[in-house]
């Protein structure tokens, strides 16, 4: 193996390794590498293993990160890329997010063979989802549906749709453009009625904290206003201590040279919840994501948590 082959990191799914591909045209494309120079491995992860039960139940966030965190530190791949969205807001030590690619759609789409929107759902229909986020908001707008646990990849949750498992579902309008699928999008969700996940539509690298080559390298990737964007998310993320097992939702958009913030947290039921908004300066991106979650749990009080635990 040649001393400077990059190796890249990536979950096995289809999405998974269409941004690991994404992240390899544009190494090539920035550094006029040769094709053969970067490669990319893939891993099956713990959250890709567990199919039998919510994710929320084995652990939360870190299940799709793990192993290949652990090929990264032991200098298996020179980088990683992931799903921001899937990321811990702690990192294990030695690692850090060197870049993130241009965002793609943040928004939710809803998806239905049969039906046009969720408003168009009839009472008692079937909704599959396996985000708590999505389906404390779907409880929270439509208290009369029914909300199933709904798991696989983007393919595998489609074919379910068409069997009849169940008559709606959401997924990123991220995932099904990076896949070519964007034809599938029943309705695109407005983020004022479905506000997205953290980091949603974000992909980060993901390299050892001492690997200057590959921080050079990486640096040429990295889109400043998507970083800007999701280091708000993530530090009001990190305040809330929010993982899988608790139903928040954040954006962060620039506008006219300022971050326009809006956060939301929900009981798992969708029968309360707290929003929160902010306005400020992109130097102030993180303390500003740190004070709007501090603010929400306040509002919220001690015990609201709880029905997540």
């Amino acid at each position: 193996m040649q001393a400077d082959r990059i190796r890249i990191g990536s979950r096995g799914s289809p999405l998974a390794v269409a941004q690991a591909n994404e992240v390899k045209r544009r190494l090539i494309a920035a550094h006029g590498l040769d094709e053969s120079a970067v490669e990319i491995l893939t891993f099956k992860t713990t959250g890709d293993r567990i199919q039998d039960r919510p994710l929320a139940q084995a652990g939360g966030k870190g299940l799709f990160t793990k192993e290949i965190e652990e090929a990264l530190l032991a200098g298996e791949i020179e980088l990683a890329v992931h799903s921001m969205k899937d990321m811990p807001t702690v990192l294990p030590d030695g690692l850090v997010i060197a870049a993130m690619l241009p965002r793609e759609d943040v928004r939710d789409a809803f998806i239905s063979v049969r039906f046009g929107s969720i408003a168009e759902l009839p009472s008692g229909a079937i909704v599959g989802s396996s985000s708590l986020r999505r389906q404390a908001q779907v409880r929270r707008m439509r208290p009369d549906l029914q909300v199933i646990e709904f798991r696989g990849n983007v393919d595998t949750r489609l074919r379910k749709l068409e069997q009849g498992v169940a008559d709606a579902t959401f997924l990123a309008c991220a995932g099904l453009n990076r896949l070519g699928q964007s034809d599938r999008i029943t309705r695109v969700m407005p983020t004022e009625e479905m506000l997205p996940a953290v980091a949603q539509g974000a992909i980060g690298i993901e390299i050892r904290q001492d690997d200057d080559r590959i921080a050079q390298l990486v640096s040429a990737l990295d889109h400043e206003p998507t970083s800007i964007c999701v280091e708000t998310e993530r530090a009001f993320l990190a305040r809330l201590e929010g993982s899988c097992r608790t139903p928040i939702a954040g954006l962060a958009e620039l506008r006219d040279g300022a971050i326009q913030f809006r956060g939301l947290i929900l009981t798992p039921d969708g029968s309360r919840f707290h929003e929160i908004e902010r306005q400020g300066s992109p130097a102030d991106a993180r303390a500003m994501g740190d004070d709007a979650g501090r603010e929400l749990r306040a509002i919220a009080g001690p015990d609201f948590f709880q029905w997540s635990s």
